[in-house]
């Protein structure tokens, strides 16, 4: 199985910003190269790199667009650097797109190519798309791991957002924040420092929003995908659905993500 874009420890040092970006470089998709995105608000984490190495640096923002495979501008975009306690920096784009079509992510100075990516209609895609409910499920919790061992492979200790099932979380009335991933086998250096991230996020919400994180595999060697895996068809990670008082996402974030992102859409969705 594709998935799991697995992801290790990132010893999560912030990078800072220059003013030069590299010279006609390419643009480095970070966003799952999976059916996601569905017309409407559209998140497209990108890195920059020279064609052999990925960069540490760069402008604190990037101009570009979007296009058309036929080479039609879209929209035109502003990308933010975001580096706060990761390793390797990303920038965040976000564009509204009302067709499922395939697009062209460009940023000014890049090699020509950019980052393509398609829009699906919802009924395309078989994982939870924003706008529609999460499906229960019972996921491990520090009572009953539910076959999965470890139930969570954060080290070293296991966070603490395992208290309760999803299933319960969709009953109780809050609002919900749910997290898979898997600190111990991630490849890309997103999981651990995305899920330290949130039990920070959960420390400071306190009550308000039921947090629920779920690993990848269920065992230690990474040889067997987990159910709760299976029970979202999800073949990427890490991923944080953001759900409303009613079950509903209403926001979502996907691969990657840095401490002041995951702030950001916090307090957007606490006011909400």
């Amino acid at each position: 199985m594709a998935v799991l874009a697995a992801c290790s420890s990132d010893g999560g040092a912030a990078t800072n910003t220059t003013n030069d970006a590299p010279a006609n470089f390419n643009v480095v998709q970070r966003f799952p190269n999976a059916p996601l995105f569905t017309p409407g608000e559209v998140r497209l984490p990108v890195s920059l790199s020279d064609g052999q190495t990925l960069a540490t640096t760069g402008p604190a923002t990037l101009s570009g667009h979007i296009e058309t495979v036929d080479g039609t501008k879209v929209t035109d975009l502003v990308a933010t650097f975001r580096s706060d306690g990761i390793v390797v920096p990303y920038y965040e784009v976000r564009v509204q797109l009302t067709e499922p079509q395939g697009y062209t992510l460009r940023l000014d100075g890049d090699d020509g190519a950019g980052a393509a990516f398609q829009v699906f209609e919802a009924k395309q895609i078989l994982t939870p798309v924003t706008g529609t409910k999460l499906p229960p499920f019972d996921t491990p919790t520090v009572d009953n791991h539910r076959g999965v061992e470890p139930y969570c492979s954060l080290t070293p200790e296991p966070c603490p957002l395992h208290d309760v099932t999803l299933r319960e979380a969709l009953t109780s009335g809050k609002k919900i924040c749910y997290l898979i991933g898997t600190p111990a086998h991630c490849q890309t250096g997103t999981c651990t420092p995305g899920l330290e991230f949130l039990v920070a996020e959960h420390a400071r919400a306190g009550a308000d929003v039921v947090m629920i994180h779920a690993d990848v595999y269920a065992d230690d060697k990474a040889t067997t995908v987990a159910p709760a895996i299976d029970a979202l068809k999800v073949d990427y990670e890490p991923i944080i659905y953001f759900c409303d008082t009613t079950g509903v996402i209403v926001d979502r974030l996907d691969g990657v993500w840095d401490r002041a992102e995951l702030r950001e859409r916090m307090d957007l969705f606490l006011t909400a």
